[in-house]
């Protein structure tokens, strides 16, 4: 196991790794091109594929842009059927926070229009920056228990039990909880793959 991370999450990272060279391969690209095309270090990208780092959402939108996959498309332990069912407690958890709050990606869809499913937990006092997501992504959020409050391009706006929202994830946004807060987050990401002339395999 990895120095700082537990058994799941350092199986998660390993099965990610796996998947990026798998797809890097798959393209012919070398480690620098995708480190190029993603707008991350060589480094990074070797880390990544080694499963010897917990990379951030970011970091893993970008590899998956640039591979013309979508981000579900790196967790997924199995190609899709016609139901792709993700039993409680089998999300892939990929943000978690200081004081024990999680980013649970729960499903998705294949590219090159994918959307994707997110359970989100965040304590008192935690916060998730989110760089721009690529051109034209949308999100949908609602609160389910809690106070959450979203930053989207210096707009900021309070949301309780019940709210929704919709707001452009194709500028930088931010969550952050004053209180135990629960939410349920759907990412729309058009033309996954033809940013970078690849339409994903």
């Amino acid at each position: 196991m990895l120095h700082g991370m537990d058994t799941d999450t350092a199986a998660l990272a390993s099965a990610i790794g796996a998947r990026i060279r798998r797809e890097r391969q798959a393209r012919g690209l070398t480690l620098d091109r995708l480190a190029e095309l993603a707008q991350v270090s060589r480094r990074m990208v070797v880390n990544v594929e080694q499963g010897g780092v917990n990379p951030s959402v970011g970091t893993l939108l970008r590899l998956a842009d640039a591979l013309g996959v979508g981000l579900p498309a790196l967790v997924e332990t199995v190609r899709p059927a016609p139901m792709a069912v993700v039993r409680s407690g089998e999300g892939a958890v990929l943000w978690t926070g200081e004081h024990g709050g999680r980013g649970v990606l729960l499903a998705g869809t294949e590219p090159p229009e994918v959307v994707e499913l997110w359970q989100w937990t965040m304590a008192t006092g935690e916060r998730h920056q989110s760089e721009a997501h690529a051109a034209g992504t949308q999100e949908l959020l609602q609160v389910l228990e809690g106070r959450l409050v979203l930053e989207v391009g210096g707009e900021t706006v309070e949301l309780t039990p019940g709210d929704a929202v919709r707001f452009r994830g194709d500028v930088a946004h931010a969550y952050a909880a004053d209180a135990l807060t629960r939410f349920v987050l759907a990412v729309f990401e058009p033309g996954v793959g033809a940013r970078t002339g690849r339409t994903g395999a």
